[in-house]
């Protein structure tokens, strides 16, 4: 060699000229005032940016070039940096947001920025944009687009979005003689013929392929024949393909992985190796089969929909008996990327028995003769919009793996219906928004995997449609509940019935859950019993995880969260055991609310921090924000009001974001009831009375009437009875339907605080009595607190320390610190000997009543925030203050709180 090959960073494109031509057309329409959209797609590789960046600078008309945010996850990233890239100033982006964000959209605040002027407008990679840019740039290029032309690469593997009219173009690789000129173009330095020749050839016209090959031999002189084995290897084609694989969800990652193994010749068989991706001989890769891909895939906890996700996507292709690599390429970037032990490991796995006359391996099966050599996976699902395909410059042949866009289907006897493979993508995709994504759009997906899977997938169709109500439920939405279940018993959310006798219609437990459901929706809890106790019956006596969960799901409907707690801990063991379907989150998620419900707050709790680890590892952030929701409501329990801040926040940084009503709800009640036991009753009513009124507005549908208790109590100690009298009078008439066994006894309770003037000794009396039978200890503890509460202020000392013992008792063991505090004040309040915490410090020189009002001093309330939470008047709690000033030797509210926060024995202290 004369030299080391210089390699140029910046290659001319070759066989583009027709894409680079649509681009100039849609550029001369937007400067007439017409405009258009061209969607790009193709494989990892083959320079979609690259062409982007070459019609952005050849453009006729002002153009600019969008990539994907790297905040893809934030809400409006897309729609803000393609604003900011059009704007003159930040303040006029900011201003062009809240535009794009109102009733104009996008049309709109391009509009306000560039008003009349033609824009070419390059969004590359839109399938890494988040959500909610993706939904208004679809809204504004479905309706008015003005003078501006839109190129919008999307990556393959991606379903482009539906846009009436939009061309759709999609780039191949290379020529024979576009190769050969790319590679001359990055290497000015000539490369030996014999190595030139074999680069060309293993790269077989892949423009990413031979970049990277280029540039590797661009380090240094090799000898005149190149390197021995495979110039382009697994190792750099997995650099090739490093963002599509990055991009994969795991479960899909595992699954890639798994059949990429199981397609490897044997070794030591002597079969030639496969180069380029292409087989040498016809058994150098081997067709796997599906059935023995998800026996070893049950073994990585991966679902059964996830490989039909990856058929439907485009990833495999072939029946299910013979499943091959779409591209050849990506199988042997799948193997570069794992270690050398593993891969030998993995192989064990699918290796075929030894021996003569032994039987063909399980999860392998020959070609089949009759099957010709191009069979494609299942085809695209039939979408409302049909494209203008742009043929592309080099032709695809497909014995070399390009395979053309308009390449022929042939259809196989085995293979899964068009229908089920999209209704179980759909559902996968359905199932990953549910966990992190906007749970509207989630609900939506969900339906239309339930319809196209009704037919020949029953039992999955029943999941979708369990799902989308799961999904709606999450949202608050009781209408789009009905909808998901069918609007009413026997109903379907397609409008169609399915025929008499199929196998979805002869599950029992399904049809009851669907009336019994349905009947709850619509307030019609008689009919609602019989069939929701028929499917805990029937769903909780089996051993799949779904219909255990769903049996979980009939019971809390019920009121029944004992019987929740036992159908969804077997739940969780089955899928620890199995690595079942559904995932181990989702069921951590279910169990910890209803422990929640049963009053077993630190089970809850301890359940809830294994689900978050779960749900955070998994990505799950739907999931994570209950999980939240749930341990702020255990940390109000306790009393520990930094847990509550800290779990209510990021419960509702997620929440508010993804249309969470149930976990919003749940996270303002604990942040409610942390502001209650801290003595800020104006607070907590506040925050409450939003949660338990209708509308808008208001709470969860399902919660609002178990938040009512919580609102009353600290509604009568901000002094506003009337909104408790009226959020009451409501919850007695739910109370009476026998839903929640701890209602009576709230209820009970709550008639009492609003006795007024009155006796509401009867009213503590009847609650705690109910409370026998509700099994809540620590209901049963705040009605005891309250209750000696109101015979202390009525001087009633001796009958008060008895509650008041109980009460301390029962939050000591329920390790709830501030509510223990409160009862021990007033238990110490009455003369009743007291054990407990010492008090430590300068504080232990006071009565109670003033250690009491000198905490609450130090924790920053105000003179009537501490009488509304003592039951004191105002000018009582000036004189005990009075007091603490001048026993203590202190002349204001912050020297107090200094002197209180200092540890015992500290001799800062002057005498006074």
């Amino acid at each position: 060699m004369s030299g080391a090959p210089r390699v140029v960073a910046a290659p001319r494109l070759y066989d583009r000229a027709s894409g680079l031509a649509v681009v100039a057309e849609l550029s001369a329409r937007a400067a007439e005032g017409a405009g258009g959209v061209l969607l790009l797609t193709s494989r990892p590789g083959t320079g979609r940016t690259a062409l982007l960046d070459r019609a952005v600078r050849d453009a006729s008309v002002r153009a600019h070039l969008v990539g994907a945010p790297s905040g893809n996850r934030v809400p409006w990233s897309g729609v803000r940096a393609l604003l900011s890239a059009l704007a003159a100033t930040p303040s006029a982006a900011r201003r062009a947001l809240r535009a794009a964000r109102g009733p104009g959209g996008v049309p709109g605040a391009l509009e306000a920025l560039c008003p009349g002027e033609p824009l070419l407008l390059c969004l590359d990679d839109l399938h890494r944009w988040d959500a909610y840019s993706r939904t208004s740039l679809d809204a504004a290029w479905r309706g008015s687009r003005g003078p501006w032309a839109w190129v919008v690469s999307v990556a393959a593997y991606h379903r482009p979005p539906d846009v009436p009219g939009a061309r759709l173009l999609t780039l191949g690789r290379l020529s024979d003689a576009g190769a050969r000129a790319l590679l001359d173009d990055l290497c000015r330095v000539p490369l030996p013929a014999s190595l030139r020749s074999r680069l060309l050839d293993e790269a077989a016209g892949h423009p990413g392929v031979l970049t990277a090959t280029a540039a590797r031999f661009g380090a240094g002189p090799e000898p005149d024949g190149g390197p021995p084995g495979t110039v382009a290897d697994d190792a750099l084609l997995s650099e090739v393909y490093r963002g599509l694989l990055d991009s994969l969800p795991a479960e899909c990652g595992r699954l890639l992985t798994l059949v990429a193994v199981a397609g490897e010749p044997p070794h030591g068989t002597g079969q030639p190796e496969s180069r380029a991706g292409r087989p040498v001989g016809s058994d150098a890769v081997r067709p796997v089969r599906a059935d023995a891909v998800q026996a070893v895939a049950r073994a990585v906890r991966a679902s059964p929909e996830t490989l039909d996700r990856l058929v439907a996507d485009g990833f495999l292709r072939g029946p299910r008996t013979a499943l091959r690599f779409d591209d050849p390429f990506l199988r042997r970037a799948v193997l570069g990327t794992l270690p050398p032990a593993r891969r030998r490991e993995l192989s064990a796995l699918f290796a075929p028995p030894t021996g003569a006359g032994a039987p063909a391996a399980s999860g392998t099966t020959p070609p089949s003769p009759q099957a010709p050599e191009d069979v494609r996976g299942a085809p695209p699902a039939p979408r409302a919009t049909e494209y203008v395909r742009v043929p592309s410059d080099a032709p695809c042949t497909p014995d070399d793996g390009r395979v053309p866009p308009t390449a022929p289907y042939v259809p196989d006897d085995v293979r899964v219906p068009p229908d089920v493979l999209r209704g179980r993508a759909e559902l996968a995709r359905g199932v990953a928004g549910l966990g992190d994504g906007p749970v509207g759009d989630a609900h939506h997906v969900l339906l239309l995997a339930h319809s196209l899977l009704r037919e020949e997938a029953p039992l999955d169709a029943a999941e979708a449609r369990f799902l989308a109500m799961e999904a709606a439920w999450a949202a608050g939405d009781p209408e789009a509940c009905a909808t998901a279940l069918g609007g009413g018993p026997g109903g379907d959310p397609s409008g169609s019935r399915r025929p008499a006798g199929s196998p979805a219609e002869a599950d029992a437990a399904e049809r009851y859950f669907r009336d019994g459901m349905c009947a709850a929706l619509d307030a019609r809890l008689a009919e609602a019993r019989a069939p929701l106790a028929r499917v805990v019956a029937l769903d909780g006596a089996s051993g799949d995880p779904r219909r255990l969960v769903r049996a979980g799901a009939a019971a809390l409907v019920l009121g029944d969260a004992p019987a929740a707690v036992r159908v969804h801990t077997r739940a969780l063991a089955t899928v620890r055991a199995t690595a079942g379907t559904v995932p181990l989150c989702r069921v951590l998620e279910h169990l910890a609310y209803a422990e929640l419900r049963a009053g077993q707050h630190e089970r809850a709790a301890a359940h809830a921090r294994e689900g978050l680890r779960t749900a955070e590892l998994a990505g799950q952030r739907n999931a994570a924000a209950h999980q939240h929701a749930i341990l702020a409501l255990a940390a109000s329990v306790r009393g520990d009001a930094r847990a509550v801040r800290e779990h209510a926040g990021r419960a509702l940084g997620t929440a508010r974001a993804h249309g969470l009503v149930q976990a919003t709800t749940l996270a303002e009640w604990a942040i409610a009831r942390a502001e209650l036991a801290g003595g800020l009753a104006v607070q907590a009513a506040a925050r409450l009375a939003p949660l338990v009124g209708r509308g808008p507005r208001g709470g969860h549908f399902a919660l609002r009437m178990l938040v009512v208790p919580c609102f009353v109590e600290a509604a009568c100690a901000a002094g506003r009875e009337a909104d408790a009298g009226r959020a009451a009078e409501e919850f007695a008439v739910w109370a009476g339907l026998g839903l929640d066994p701890q209602a009576p006894a709230q209820l009970a309770r709550c008639r009492a605080l609003l006795a007024g003037s009155g006796d509401p000794a009867d009213w503590y009396r009847e609650a705690v009595r109910q409370h026998e039978d509700g099994g809540n200890d620590f209901e049963r503890a705040r009605t005891l607190l309250a209750y000696g509460k109101w015979l202390r202020r009525r001087r009633r000392l001796v009958e008060a320390r008895g509650p008041l013992s109980d009460a301390l008792v029962t939050f000591e063991r329920a390790a709830a610190g501030v509510w223990a505090d409160q009862a021990r004040a007033e238990l110490r309040a009455t003369g009743g000997a007291v054990r407990g915490r010492a008090v430590p410090g300068a504080a232990g020189e006071l009565t109670p009543q003033q250690q009491r009002i000198a905490g609450l001093v130090a924790a920053g309330a105000t003179n009537h925030e501490i009488a509304d939470r003592l039951s004191l008047s105002r000018r009582t709690v000036d004189h005990h203050l009075r007091n603490v000033f001048a026993r203590l030797g202190v002349r204001s509210r912050v020297e107090l709180s200094g002197l209180l926060s200092r540890p015992p024995g500290d001799g800062r202290r002057s005498d006074r």
